[in-house]
């Protein structure tokens, strides 16, 4: 991963150029439609998504990929439609040579909000 010293996604995404800028333009414009009550951070120097004050996911930029990081439940719950992608505990490479599955992305995302929804209402509920 090219290290970028960045305030905010933005200042990440401006770090890079083609092909590298578009495919992480979409994958943010595709998190900010499967989770618009997201909040965008930088989390380990990485660009993040927040809900309900956990992390939702993060994206980065690689030499020949772009890594997801979805959490390892979601990585099991859709382990069936990451069989064409590496993957690993809690996260997928998709290649930089081919287009991002923006769906299944799209899925995932709706997928951990629902968690980070779930879990933060428990949370809440406990403290009442």
């Amino acid at each position: 991963m090219q290290r970028i010293e960045a305030k905010n996604i933005d200042e990440y995404l401006a770090a890079f150029n083609e092909p590298v800028k578009t495919h992480l333009i979409r994958l943010r414009e595709t998190i900010r439609k499967a989770a618009p009550k997201a909040e965008e951070k930088m989390s380990y120097a990485i660009p993040t998504f927040f809900l309900g004050g956990k992390n939702l996911v993060h994206f980065a930029a690689f030499a020949k990929h772009i890594g997801f990081y979805p959490t390892p439940s979601a990585i099991a719950a859709f382990a069936k439609d990451l069989k064409a992608y590496p993957t690993s505990k809690g996260a997928v490479q998709f290649p930089l040579d081919k287009p991002l599955p923006l769906t299944l992305i799209s899925k995932m995302v709706k997928y951990r909000v629902k968690e980070n929804t779930a879990l933060a209402a428990r949370k809440k509920k406990k403290q009442s």
